[in-house]
């Protein structure tokens, strides 16, 4: 588990510190503030610990952080993510299970990471990044843009995932700790999504009838692609997952469901790391919190900071829960005349 994060000058992120993370966490923030550079920060992270030590690779971890800063964030060179008007270096220290990871560099750095720390040991679990987007639709176009093309545009939050979801489906038993939670994943759905290897394309199927990927709902995709990865063990206990605007073309009623979910596999060791504008992703995670006395740590973009806080006491005071509170008021104050 990320117990951990302290970022210093990283894009639009001048310095934040977020201490005791949990199974569940939340960023709340509005467009720009940086909620999702702080997932792929910490994704590029993740990828490089789970590389190290894979394989016969003899890349170092500098080596492999460096090529993950790049195909994540796709700058001219990673120099550029340090924080504009900024003099001072890029810094990075994540905490994984009380373990140290940590990098910096200056603005001039091209691909060469020269000052990294890292007490982990290499990770056996995977992340898995589900960007806003879904992107069953784009499966193939995001494959063959990166293998073949090997060109910016889908970076790798959607190409590491792309690959994942094409890894068959798997029996056995460990596959049944996460039945039932593929099962309500199905309910959701109303039907199967199912991925034919000769032509690479994505369908649904509901009984004997095939529909095409591009006419079922977006909401549907997102949650298809939480199954398909249940279904093939690349998520599984320790694993991390990182929510990007999970609300994004959910149904409120799905939304919760799929709220709820989260809760359950966290409790079977998998964390998560939510960035949301959503008051309705606030509300539900809060009450979550309440009801199972468990700690939903909060990250809010404040003005030009971040502030730290905790769902299970209460919601916390930023732009989101402040413009809903606004809007009832405005209710309030229509109803009584």
């Amino acid at each position: 588990m990320i117990n951990r994060l302290e970022v210093v000058r990283y894009g639009p992120l001048k310095q934040l510190a977020w201490p005791q993370l949990g199974p569940i966490n939340l960023i709340l923030g509005g467009s720009g503030t940086g909620k999702t550079f702080i997932l792929k920060a910490l994704y590029s992270t993740l990828r490089t610990l789970e590389e190290c030590g894979r394989g016969d690779s003899p890349r170092s971890a500098s080596a492999i952080l460096a090529d993950r800063l790049y195909w994540t964030f796709q700058p001219e060179r990673i120099g550029d993510l340090v924080s504009k008007g900024e003099d001072g270096p890029l810094e990075l220290r994540c905490w994984i299970d009380d373990k140290l990871f940590g990098y910096s560099f200056g603005r001039d750095t091209v691909r060469q990471i020269s000052e990294l720390e890292n007490q982990v040991s290499t990770l056996s679990s995977n992340c898995v990044f589900m960007p806003a987007k879904e992107v069953l639709s784009l499966h193939s176009l995001i494959l063959e843009s990166r293998e073949r093309d090997q060109r910016f545009g889908f970076d790798d939050t959607y190409y590491d995932l792309a690959r994942a979801l094409r890894i068959p489906a798997q029996q056995g038993k460990s596959d049944q700790s996460f039945a039932q939670f593929r099962r309500q994943l199905e309910g959701l759905l109303g039907c199967r999504v199912e991925h034919d290897e000769r032509t690479g394309k994505w369908s649904f199927r509901h009984g004997s009838q095939r529909f095409p990927m591009g006419v079922t709902a977006e909401g549907g995709k997102k949650l298809a692609i939480l199954e398909t990865l249940l279904g093939n063990r690349h998520l599984g206990p320790n694993s991390v997952v990182l929510l990007d605007e999970p609300e994004s073309a959910l149904h409120p009623s799905a939304l919760t469901s799929l709220l709820e979910m989260i809760a359950s596999l966290a409790e079977r060791g998998l964390q998560f790391f939510l960035a949301s504008h959503s008051y309705f992703v606030v509300k539900k995670l809060g009450i979550i919190a309440q009801e199972l006395g468990i700690p939903v740590p909060v990250l809010s973009a404040v003005g030009n900071s971040w502030q730290c806080a905790d769902l299970r006491d209460g919601l916390p005071d930023n732009s989101i829960t402040q413009e809903s509170i606004r809007l009832y008021e405005q209710e309030l104050a229509l109803s009584i005349g």
